[in-house]
């Protein structure tokens, strides 16, 4: 069964970093875009950026440009998440996604992992 398994959430102060990973099992991340998606109480789920993982730039939403980070290990088969200067509305259930386009339409995106909670405090 293809999972997607995300860790590293957490409480951290405003200004603070986090970094998530999303670990794939049942198959390979090469071929396929992951994304991070991120859904606040009562928002909609919000596409923050995504990656090619057999190469090219990865793509930045404008609210996370130049504070996040996407990177990918594939010997793990892991793509991580590297958020720095943190604010508190970036706090939201933070979910990866792997689908076979490049967009960061939720719609797009044909698996899932379980999500991770970020809060982060002012």
């Amino acid at each position: 069964q293809l999972q997607l398994v995300e860790s590293g959430g957490g409480l951290v102060q405003s200004g603070g970093s986090l970094r998530l990973s999303c670990a794939a099992s049942a198959f390979t991340l090469d071929y396929y875009y992951i994304g991070w998606f991120r859904q606040a109480p009562g928002k909609e789920r919000e596409g923050v950026l995504y990656i090619n993982t057999r190469g090219g730039s990865p793509y930045y939403a404008d609210s996370v440009k130049g504070r996040f980070t996407i990177s990918r290990d594939n010997a793990k088969n892991t793509v991580y998440l590297q958020m720095n200067s943190l604010k508190p509305e970036d706090t939201a259930v933070y979910y990866c996604a792997a689908g076979r386009r490049n967009t960061l339409r939720p719609n797009d995106y044909d698996y899932w992992g379980q999500g991770t909670q970020v809060t982060v405090s002012s």
